[in-house]
C-alpha cells in the first residue's frame, strides 16, 4: 500500500508538501506544476488516504426464502405467490440479495443456503423443519404461520375474525344454511394434519347458533379442481345450502364453474364468498365477494421484522398481526 514517503520521492518533493496537497491545505504556497506532479505519483501509486484505507465496506445483506410450496404448487394457489412477491419488492427496494427454494419432495436444497443474514419461511412447517432453518440462521421470520410466538418473529392474519365477519354477514342476508368448503395441510414426513382456522371457526359458529349440519362441510385441496369436484358432489346430494363459504378464492372459482355447468345461479340460487382476494377474483362473472388479505404487506412486514433481528440484535419476538377485510362484489346477494 502506497505511503506519502511513496509520493514524495516519486514526485521529487517533500513529505511536508505532499501531505499539505493532498489535504487541500489553501495556505501552501506551491506552483501548479508540483501540486499535478504530486496528485499524477498519488494517482499512479493507487494512494488511498487514512480515512478510506480504514473505512469498511458495507456488506450487502443476503436473505433466503423457504417455501413450503414447491413452483407448481405456488402457480395453483396464487395466494403465497403473492408473499413470496412482496418480499422479493421489499428486498429490491433495500438491496438485500434473495435466495429463494421452494419445497422439493419435501426436502430443502441445502446447498444453497450458505452464509445468510436471515431467513424468512413462507408457509406451514414441522419442527424437523424448523430445526433445520436455524442452521442456516437464527434469524427467522415465519409468514402465514407462528410455530411458537414467544422464541420466533411472525407475520399473520386473524383468520377468526376474518371469518366471523363473513358468517355474520351471510346470516343477516338471511342465510341460515350456510355450506364450507375448505382444504386440509399436512406438514413433516409423518404428513401431520394442521387444523385450519377457517373451518374451525365455521364449526364453532353454526354449532353456536345451533344451524350445524355435518352434511354441508367438504374438505379436500387448496385447488381450483378440489373447488370444482368438492361443489359437484354437494349438487349431487340435490340439498343445496343457500351460501358457501369457501376458504380460498381458488377453490371458490373451481366451484363456481361446477355450479356454472349445473345450471345453477350465482347468486340468484347459490352465494358465494370466498378468501384471499387473488387478482382473477373481480373479474370473475359474477366477481367474487371476498375476503381481502394484504399478502404483498406480509411479505414486505416479514422483511422489516428480519431487519430489526440483524441491524438492530433485537431478541424479543413480535407477532405481527395484518387485519383483513371483506370486499363486497357480486357473487353473494340478501335473501
Amino acid at each position: 500500500m502506497a505511503t506519502i514517503k511513496d509520493i514524495a520521492k516519486l514526485a521529487g518533493v517533500s513529505i511536508a508538501a505532499v501531505s499539505r496537497v493532498l489535504n487541500y491545505d489553501t495556505s501552501l504556497s506551491v506552483t501548479d506544476e508540483t501540486r499535478r506532479r504530486i496528485f499524477e505519483a498519488a494517482e499512479e501509486l493507487h494512494y488511498k488516504p487514512p480515512k478510506q484505507r480504514n473505512k469498511k465496506v458495507k456488506k450487502k445483506l443476503k436473505i433466503g426464502i423457504i417455501h413450503w410450496y414447491s413452483q407448481k404448487e405456488e402457480l395453483d394457489d396464487p395466494y403465497y405467490l403473492s408473499i413470496r412477491k412482496g418480499i422479493e419488492k421489499e428486498c429490491f427496494s433495500k438491496n438485500i440479495e434473495t435466495m429463494t427454494i421452494f419445497k422439493n419432495d419435501n426436502r430443502y436444497i441445502t446447498d444453497e443456503l450458505n452464509d445468510l443474514d436471515g431467513v424468512i419461511a413462507i408457509g406451514k412447517f414441522s419442527n424437523d423443519d424448523i430445526e433445520e432453518f436455524l442452521m442456516y440462521s437464527r434469524n427467522i421470520v415465519f409468514v402465514d404461520f407462528s410455530p411458537n410466538e414467544k422464541i420466533y418473529d411472525s407475520v399473520v392474519i386473524d383468520f377468526r375474525k376474518a371469518v366471523l365477519e363473513v358468517l355474520e354477514y351471510l346470516l343477516n342476508c338471511g342465510h341460515s344454511k350456510v355450506g364450507f368448503i375448505g382444504g386440509r395441510e399436512y406438514v413433516g414426513k409423518k404428513m401431520k394434519p394442521i387444523e385450519d382456522e377457517r373451518e374451525k371457526t365455521y364449526r364453532e359458529f353454526v354449532q353456536t347458533r345451533k344451524l350445524f349440519d355435518p352434511k354441508n362441510i367438504y374438505i379436500g385441496n387448496f385447488t381450483a379442481e378440489d373447488g370444482y369436484k368438492l361443489m359437484k358432489k354437494a349438487i349431487k346430494t340435490g340439498q343445496l345450502p343457500t351460501a358457501f363459504f369457501i376458504a380460498s378464492d381458488s377453490m371458490a372459482i373451481g366451484a363456481m364453474k361446477a355450479l356454472y355447468e349445473s345450471n345453477i345461479k350465482v347468486p340468484e340460487d347459490v352465494s358465494i364468498i370466498g378468501f384471499n382476494d387473488i387478482p382473477t377474483s373481480k373479474y370473475l362473472t359474477p366477481s367474487l365477494t371476498t375476503v381481502k388479505v394484504h399478502t404483498e404487506f406480509m411479505g414486505g412486514t416479514a422483511v422489516n421484522l428480519l431487519l430489526e433481528r440483524i441491524n438492530g440484535n433485537r431478541e424479543i419476538p413480535k407477532k405481527v398481526v395484518i387485519p383483513c377485510e371483506l370486499v363486497i362484489r357480486e357473487s353473494c346477494r340478501s335473501i
